[in-house]
């Protein structure tokens, strides 16, 4: 794992655990800004992920 995987899995789950805590609290803006970070994580771990395939064809 590369440290953009990495980074990309713990804004996956930062952003899950504040979206946890806005549910629990009742707050929907701290609900949004954890799917959009839960979201932003996911892309960004993808995209480590092509990279390290495309560098493992070539």
């Amino acid at each position: 794992m590369n440290k953009n995987q990495l980074k990309g899995r713990l804004k996956r789950v930062a952003g899950k655990a504040k979206e946890v805590v806005g549910k629990v609290l009742d707050d929907e803006n701290m609900e949004m800004e954890g799917k959009v970070r839960k979201n932003v994580g996911k892309v960004r771990a993808r995209y480590a992920d092509l990279e390290d395939d495309i560098k493992d064809a070539g």
